[in-house]
């Protein structure tokens, strides 16, 4: 009887250095994993406007920016032209193209005015507007521009006549309101917030965006939101807009 306790008692304190040793060895491999982690070198944020320069920009199918476009306190000011001819436009797209990305910047929008912000820009002479391929969030005064009546997909903040906010937070015109836009292709999701608050998402580069997208305005586009890769703009809606703060995060 007693051979017998022993012989458990020997197994016992075997399994549990084997136990012991395999647990050690789980974390070392943890471990490892958090060293190795912890060596990649972080995501930076690239500033795409610092407030001083159009340096990195230029007008869609144009080169260089016009004089439309100011620079002032630090910010790029949209003014319309007041002799516009039939056709013009003025919208602004990075140099570079992004696809996965987190982007953060600061608008105003003028009494009555109408921007937006797009991303999957595709820069072709065919295309005589940055909105034919690039999706839009809205920049709007919700008060006073009429397209706001049109519906909640239309209102600042919305991703254009596709998705709504899921509530307004826009700050009264004439102060600046803080925007991100996360477009993530990797784990095919969107989202927009506006001034701190999460207000929409919604499906990047699936069978959920190509449904989303033939049940809005762009259903017949051919080229709309077909391209993964793309520049971001910022639009000439006719009205005065601000941005500053420009930046860019690659995913």
């Amino acid at each position: 009887m007693k051979n017998l306790m022993l012989v458990a008692f020997m197994a016992m304190i075997a399994f549990g250095c084997k136990d012991k040793a395999e647990k050690t060895q789980k974390e070392m491999e943890s471990d490892r994993i958090a060293e190795a982690e912890a060596e990649k070198p972080p995501q930076e944020w690239t500033v795409l406007f610092d407030g001083s320069s159009f340096d990195g920009w230029k007008e869609y199918n144009k080169e260089g920016v016009s004089d439309n476009w100011k620079l002032e306190d630090g910010a790029m000011v949209f003014y319309p032209p007041t002799d516009r001819k039939k056709g013009d436009a003025f919208n602004l797209v990075t140099e570079n193209e992004y696809t996965d990305f987190i982007l953060s910047l600061e608008w105003k929008i003028s009494e009555g005015g109408n921007s937006g912000v797009f991303w999957g820009v595709n820069e072709t002479p065919e295309l005589s507007e940055a909105y034919q391929t690039g999706p839009e969030v809205q920049v709007l005064d919700n008060e006073k521009h009429p397209d706001a009546k049109n519906g909640t997909t239309h209102q600042a903040g919305s991703l254009y006549d596709m998705v709504a906010p899921s509530e307004d937070v826009t700050k009264p015109v004439g102060e600046w309101n803080t925007m991100v836009i996360t477009v993530n292709h990797k784990e095919q999701k969107g989202s927009i917030s506006l001034n701190g608050t999460d207000i929409v998402d919604f499906p990047v580069g699936n069978e959920m965006w190509n449904v989303m997208v033939s049940k809005s305005k762009f259903a017949d586009w051919d080229h709309f939101g077909k391209f993964t890769a793309g520049k971001i703009g910022l639009q000439d809606h006719g009205n005065i807009v601000s941005f500053r703060d420009i930046k860019i995060k690659e995913l």
